[in-house]
This record gives C-alpha cells, structure tokens and sequence, in this order.
C-alpha cells in the first residue's frame, strides 16, 4: 500500500517560485498542493490542486482549513515592485511571520521558506538584513523542522516587469563560472524551476532542526525530486 501523499499549504502561489512548485508538482503523487492566495491563481494543465483565496487576515483560517503538513512559503517581493521599504517589510517579513504562526497554531510543525543569499539580520543591505530577520524569527516560532532555502539570482518567467533582474539575467551567465567557490558560489544565478524542485524533496523530510539550503545544496536536492 502506497504511502499519503504529503499536504503542503502553499503560500506565495502567484510568485515565480510559487508558480514554480505549482507546475512542478503536477503529475506527482507524493505530494498535494493546498495553495493560499489573495486572489485566483491560473493552475497549470493537469494539475490536481485545491486553491484557497482570501485576504490576508483570513489566511489563518485557510491554512488551518488546509490540514496540511508542511507549510511553505514562497511569499517576496521587491522594494521597488513593494513601492518602500516599510512595504517590502510587510510582505517578506511581517506577512512571512504572519503565516508561519498561523501554521504553528494549527499544529504545523515543519516549514519550508525562500530567503536569500546573504540574508543576514546584521547586513547593511536593508532587503538583506530583513531576510535575515525574518530567518531569524522563524527559528523561534518552534516548527521541529525548518528549512530556509537561499537562492542568488532567481532566472524564469516574471508576471511583473523587473528592468535591473532582466539586465542581471543577461549579464550573471557570464559572471556564474567564476562563482565557483567558497561563499562565492551562492550567488550563482539558479532556475525558479530548480528551486520548486527542491523544495518539493523538501516536503518529504521530517527530520528534525533547522537547515539553511545554498546553491549547491538546492541543486542537490533538485536532483533528488521524484525519487
């Protein structure tokens, strides 16, 4: 007999992570995608999915409807797509918070989330300083198993037009064989696709701790999706 497949609550479904791990999961019976939005969300062909739509402040509701088992959040933006800091703060931090802790109280107990290279709660860099913040309050929020996963440059398909990404994906191929090593290598440029992949591996573990995933670590653990 064949084991359930793992319900993941999805938040961040519209991104290109989130987008990612919808049409990713389609055909795979490890897992079932239960995804929270703000608004509806165009599933990709042949997917199997439920999609949960509410505002923010009913998202508690939705993810204790979810009954899942894991939480991921592929939630982000940008400061300048946000419009300020202060906004960009509320999406990749007090939203990501927000939705962390309503998984806890319905008895979540692993999560999976998208941070960022560098995130670091002491950088000067104010996007990478409230990725490491975040990072950091999550890890005491009590989830048994968390995993942040640390992308560099994010390459796919945007829904919202990204001048200085679209520049940076031209010119990081060229600049990614001399990220080869050291703390050097988690700025290479990775695909959305790869990412979904990994975290989708993700899902499947249940071992204890806190785990951060960089460049090499997420393709690892792409090749790993499906096994």
């Amino acid at each position: 007999m064949s084991e359930a497949p793992v319900r993941v609550c999805l938040a961040g479904a519209t991104g290109l992570v989130g987008s990612a791990i919808l049409r990713e999961a389609v055909g795979r019976e490890d897992v079932r995608i239960i995804a929270i939005a703000r608004r509806e969300v165009a599933l990709p062909p042949g997917a199997r999915m439920e999609l949960l739509v509410g505002p923010p402040q009913d998202w508690p509701a939705l993810i204790a409807a979810a009954r899942a088992d894991v939480l991921v959040s592929a939630l982000g933006t940008t400061i300048r797509s946000a419009g300020s800091q202060p906004a960009f703060r509320a999406v990749d931090h007090d939203l990501v918070l927000a939705t962390a802790q309503a998984a806890r109280d319905c008895g979540i107990t692993r999560m999976i989330a998208v941070s960022s290279t560098g995130a670091d709660p002491a950088a000067r860099a104010f996007y990478l300083r409230t990725k490491g913040e975040a990072e950091e309050a999550l890890g005491k929020l009590g989830f048994h198993r968390l995993d942040l996963v640390r992308p560099g440059l994010l390459l796919g398909s945007r829904a919202e037009a990204r001048p200085l990404e679209r520049i940076a994906r031209i010119i990081q191929p060229a600049l990614d064989p001399l990220l080869l090593h050291g703390r050097w290598q988690g700025y290479r440029s990775i695909r959305a696709a790869t990412v979904a992949r990994a975290m989708l591996t993700l899902c499947r573990e249940t071992a204890r701790g806190r785990r951060v995933h960089e460049y090499g670590a997420i393709r690892a653990l792409a090749q790993r999706s499906g096994d």
